[in-house]
This record gives structure tokens, sequence and C-alpha cells, in this order.
């Protein structure tokens, strides 16, 4: 075992205080929030189980791992919620000058769309 991987190990947690694995080195039953996600669940309330440490940019790196069988299936959302969120995203879409729906976001910095800022622009004498 490498230096690197031995300062690392620690699967009792005598050192860090929860159980500590190498980079590829936890067992199998732990994943990331990520892999969780990835296979449709979250954490769902659950401590951290334990933690991968490894050398990284500017230090020691770490990620959390969480017990699988422990974990829960992702929340999805309610078709009342869908709609609302339909309605929000396309009220960022509507300009409130001219009243038309844009294919991009309205920028916040004009407050309407960009062709009505233009008009705007254009008849400021200078």
């Amino acid at each position: 075992m490498s230096r690197i991987r031995a300062t690392f190990h620690d699967p009792d947690g005598d050192r860090y205080g929860i159980p500590t694995y190498w980079w590829r080195g936890a067992p199998a039953g732990y994943a990331t929030r990520r892999q969780l996600r990835a296979a449709g669940l979250c954490p769902g309330g659950q401590d951290i189980a334990a933690q991968i440490l490894w050398r990284g940019v500017g230090g020691t790196r770490t990620a959390y791992l969480y017990r699988v069988d422990l974990a829960r299936p992702k929340r999805t959302a309610t078709p009342a919620q869908r709609r609302a969120i339909a309605a929000a995203l396309l009220a960022r879409r509507t300009c409130p000058t001219c009243g038309q729906v844009r294919p991009y976001y309205i920028p916040r910095s004009l407050g309407e769309c960009t062709d009505c800022s233009r008009l705007v622009l254009k008849e400021v004498p200078q």
C-alpha cells in the first residue's frame, strides 16, 4: 500500500472520526450524493456514513459517502408544481413592454426584450 493510501486508510474511524478510505478504495454499499442521484435515490436524512480523502488541487479533498441500503427514492414534482414552474418560465420569456413571448429569457438588466430596448436607445437624442 502506498503512503498516500495508508494516510487515508482509516476504516474504523479512529483517526478521522468516521470511516475513511482513499480514492476508489471504498467498499460496496456506499455512494456519494451524485451517485445516489444517478440511481434515482437521495440520502433520505441519514448521517454521513464514511468519507473518501485524496490529494487534489489546493490540498486534501473530501467526498462524503452515504449507505445505499438506507437511501430513499427521489421525490418527483407534482403536476401542479410542474404547471407552476412552466408558468414562471413563460413569464420570464414574456416582454412586459410589447407582450411578446421571446425564445430567450428577458434580461433583468434591461427589463424588456432586446428589440424594445433597441427602440428606446434609438429614440434617445445624443
